[in-house]
């Protein structure tokens, strides 16, 4: 990729590298909505970044510091990660999946640029992920910005970095022990 784009430079939406990219994160989607963690953790990076700041409600004026980035949902690495995928496929301490949640994760507006290294992209997608429980007739709804660092590794790509910009300031699903 490093002799088609400079940094910064936009990825052409319908280009062979734009719908590379496309096709890793409809496959992560499948692979997640699936519940096949085991395969999904083998495209993450091992200097993994994964995070997810809290969401404050400001003014206009204020807009751009409304992610407070010194608090997180949740901040992991690829050893956190490696060890949440093995708690969930390799345990019975997983109660809080267990009966596993029913979700769809629906990846839309993929916006893609070349990163600062010449094997990189930043991609940044809008989620919406419907999430079901038990028998329960209530439906959740996590909606966000997510912001990716895809490393090529060969024909694929590896995920090095993601930020998810969730919507809700205050979010209405009992728990974050799905991955986004």
């Amino acid at each position: 990729m490093s002799d088609d784009f400079k940094p910064g430079q936009t990825v052409p939406i319908g280009s062979p590298a734009y719908n590379r990219v496309l096709a890793f994160l409809y496959t992560e989607a499948h692979l997640l909505d699936e519940i096949r963690l085991k395969e999904w953790a083998a495209t993450l990076a091992q200097d993994l970044v994964y995070t997810a700041p809290l969401r404050e409600t400001r003014p206009v004026a204020q807009h751009a510091a409304s992610y407070v980035r010194s608090t997180h949902h949740f901040e992991d690495d690829w050893r956190s990660i490696m060890g949440r995928v093995m708690r969930l496929t390799g345990t019975k301490s997983a109660w809080a999946e267990d009966p596993p949640s029913r979700t769809r994760r629906l990846v839309t507006n993929v916006w893609v640029e070349q990163g600062d290294k010449p094997d990189e992209l930043r991609v940044r997608s809008n989620l919406l992920v419907t999430r079901s429980r038990f028998n329960f007739d209530e439906l959740d709804l996590i909606s966000a910005e997510r912001r990716d660092v895809l490393r090529e590794v060969g024909e694929t790509f590896m995920l090095a970095r993601r930020e998810i910009l969730l919507d809700q300031a205050v979010l209405g699903t009992p728990n974050l022990a799905i991955f986004l």
